[in-house]
């Protein structure tokens, strides 16, 4: 059952399309991810969601709920947290929290069950001002505030922005939590390897959805060769990479740069496999062109891989249109 309809939403100022024709369902109790780099879209897409800003074009509902039409019923409906921290700093932890709870006419005590597990970890300093809160325990406090009104749809957007790993991972072990408890997530995120952790995502890029589906299903479609290259001369690397007869694609990864190869180019002879060719000409390659200290690995996509190879293809498409 989907309680979240999205059907060709597009929005625009002037010459700029935050978003363009975008359209998708989230099923009720999954967690829901739209992952793509800043620019891409998803604050824009999610303040239309919750009834923030108004869309241009297209349609989209929340429980049956119209995002124009229906507002109020959304608002009360809803949490919202935005990806920048926008609770009163001059307020303690325990004071935001009470504003919330009476905001929506409830108090903390009658939700204190669906924030306990969160709320606890900062509880010893709910005296403190929410402006001298570290980055993790400000998310933790933005979470407890757009729960404490018990809503059955959560929009988290870019929730781990700017907050250390392990704050990173407290906070989806949080989620995974809250959708045990038949809460709807929809959560945001430029970073590749939270996607993993979603049921779905969508990845969208310049306000257009690239792709959407599990992101193993995702993974598992990639049908290309990658191979993962290191070498002494990165900056270089980069540039003869992409130069090199075989290559489809090439982009930065890390420590390492990451290569599509064409496929159909490359043959089994001298009694070894077609990778182990391939790799031993890309050695020679490299080393003709004066690298050193060469490592070269054939790796399994990642998420990152397929959203750099869906936005090309994707670009490519416009360009030819």
């Amino acid at each position: 059952m989907s309680i979240i309809t999205v059907n060709n939403i597009s929005k625009s100022y002037g010459k700029v399309k935050p978003i363009e024709d975008i359209s998708f369902e989230v099923e009720k109790g999954e967690i829901f991810g739209i992952i793509g780099p800043d620019g891409a879209g998803k604050t824009t897409l999610f303040r239309i969601l919750t009834t923030l800003l108004l869309a241009d074009n297209g349609t989209a509902t929340i429980n049956g709920f119209d995002v124009v039409r229906n507002f109020k019923e959304i608002r009360n409906d809803v949490g919202y947290m935005p990806g920048r921290f926008s609770l009163y700093q001059d307020l303690t932890v325990e004071e935001n929290l009470n504003v919330f709870a009476k905001v929506f006419q409830t108090t903390i005590e009658e939700n204190y069950h669906l924030i306990k597990d969160i709320y606890q970890q900062i509880e010893p300093f709910k005296n403190r001002r929410a402006g001298a809160l570290s980055g993790g325990m400000k998310q933790k406090l933005a979470l407890s505030c757009a729960l404490i009104h018990k809503p059955s749809v959560l929009f988290l957007d870019e929730p781990t922005t700017g907050v250390d790993p392990v704050s990173r991972k407290e906070f989806w072990e949080m989620l995974r939590n809250l959708k045990k408890m038949d809460i709807t997530i929809l959560v945001s995120t430029p970073y590749m390897d939270e996607a993993m952790l979603c049921d779905r995502i969508a990845l969208i890029q310049k306000g257009k959805i690239l792709k959407i589906d599990t992101p193993q299903n995702i993974v598992k479609q990639f049908d290309k060769t990658i191979i993962a290259i290191r070498t002494s001369k990165m900056s270089k690397l980069l540039t003869d990479l992409r130069n090199y007869k075989l290559t489809q694609t090439c982009f930065a990864f890390g420590d390492c740069h990451h290569v599509t190869i064409k496929s159909g180019k490359w043959k089994m002879e001298n009694g070894k496999s077609e990778i182990e060719n391939l790799i031993e000409d890309l050695k020679n390659y490299l080393t003709e062109n004066n690298h050193q200290e060469i490592e070269i690995k054939e790796i399994n996509a990642s998420i990152e891989d397929c959203f750099m190879e869906l936005a090309k293809t994707n670009e490519k498409l416009k360009i030819e249109n």
